[in-house]
């Protein structure tokens, strides 16, 4: 009875995306009924989480995955103010920091995943990279990475920041996760709504167009910012796209690890794991600076120091109060400088196509 569901479920993609929102929806409810924190975010993605381990049908909707991300972009660019764009000559010395942050990450990672792990060149450097997942792959498998090794190193290290990081905010800063993350959909004008929901389509897609990395977020978020700035809106995405953004964000998080091996979790995810202890040294340290020499509050400092991605730091800035356009440049600066640095770094230190090492020989 069993696997006639199972085959059943994999005749389409439909039947197995129907069940990932069901196996989501459910992770939802469980978090909601045991008060834990986030249930819109980390019930999709433990829910999909274990689904995906134990072997279930499950397919992810990286397109519709990304229409939620135009959410978030919106919500970052509704909130630049002319007050908050003041504050940016306030950031540089913090941001000066990120180049150095990102050198020593590498410095750290590539070693790491070459001599433990006997990756090839190029697989260890791009997983040692603290860029997007997508660019990551996509730069690697140009370079000749193993991409399956790189998805899984990079959907380890996000997943585990997203995990960790509310505890280290609620234990360490004693923040809370309950800020409003925006106002109810029946208070905002229609016509603030319509054009919220224009701005996210339409700056994502011009951001397309133009090739701008982190399309879904960059574009509406430079689009949104640019009504702010000249009072045509005035609010953020209501609490219900939020929620929704944070929904498609945990199953993306979760349905990363479809059709894991045994083989796969002993070597890629936990060398994805040993990374992020790495990483969580040169946060703290990162983090540990720029609170002492008071460039910025607590919270908004490890924020913007965590290595994880745009959407989720966004998601944690919003439900905290943080200051999100801090948290946001400096992700956004990190992002920017991977993605123009790491191609041609390794192109200088030779890092490219070649007979590759299988891993742990």
């Amino acid at each position: 009875m069993v696997r006639d569901l199972g085959d059943w479920f994999r005749t389409t993609a439909l039947r197995q995306q129907g069940l990932t929102l069901v196996l989501a929806g459910v992770g939802v409810l469980v978090f909601w009924l045991l008060g834990l924190p986030l249930p819109f975010l980390f019930g999709p993605l433990a829910a999909c989480l274990i689904g995906a381990l134990a072997g279930a049908p499950l397919r992810g909707s990286p397109r519709v995955s990304q229409g939620m991300r135009t959410i978030l972009g919106v919500a970052i660019g509704a909130s630049l103010t002319p007050a908050v764009i003041g504050t940016l000559p306030q950031m540089a010395a913090s941001l000066a920091l990120i180049p150095v942050y990102i050198v020593l990450i590498a410095l750290v990672g590539v070693p790491f995943f070459r001599k433990v792990y006997r990756f090839d060149g190029a697989t260890a450097w791009y997983a040692a990279m603290p860029g997007g997942l997508q660019d990551m792959v996509l730069f690697g498998q140009e370079a000749g990475a193993d991409t399956r090794a790189l998805t899984l190193i990079h959907a380890t290290r996000v997943m585990i920041i997203i995990a960790i990081a509310p505890v280290i905010l609620t234990q360490f800063f004693d923040a809370t996760l309950d800020n409003p993350i925006g106002a109810p959909a029946a208070t905002i004008p229609l016509h603030e709504l319509l054009i919220m929901a224009i701005a996210a389509v339409v700056g994502w897609k011009l951001a397309e167009r133009i090739g701008l990395f982190g399309a879904p977020i960059l574009g509406p978020m430079i689009l949104a910012g640019i009504l702010s700035m000249t009072d045509v809106i005035h609010y953020r995405p209501p609490g219900e796209a939020i929620l929704a953004a944070q929904f498609f964000i945990g199953i993306t998080l979760g349905a990363g690890y479809i059709g894991v091996t045994l083989l796969e979790i002993r070597r890629d995810v936990l060398a994805g794991v040993f990374f992020v202890l790495l990483l969580s040294v040169l946060t703290v340290a990162f983090t540990e600076l720029v609170i002492l020499v008071g460039l910025a509050p607590p919270v908004d400092a490890f924020l913007a120091f965590a290595p994880a991605g745009q959407a989720e730091m966004t998601v944690l800035a919003i439900v905290v109060g943080a200051d999100l356009g801090y948290v946001v440049v400096h992700h956004l600066t990190r992002v920017f400088l991977v993605i123009m640095g790491a191609p041609i770094a390794a192109r200088i230190f030779g890092v490219g196509k070649g007979p590759r090492t299988p891993p742990g020989r």
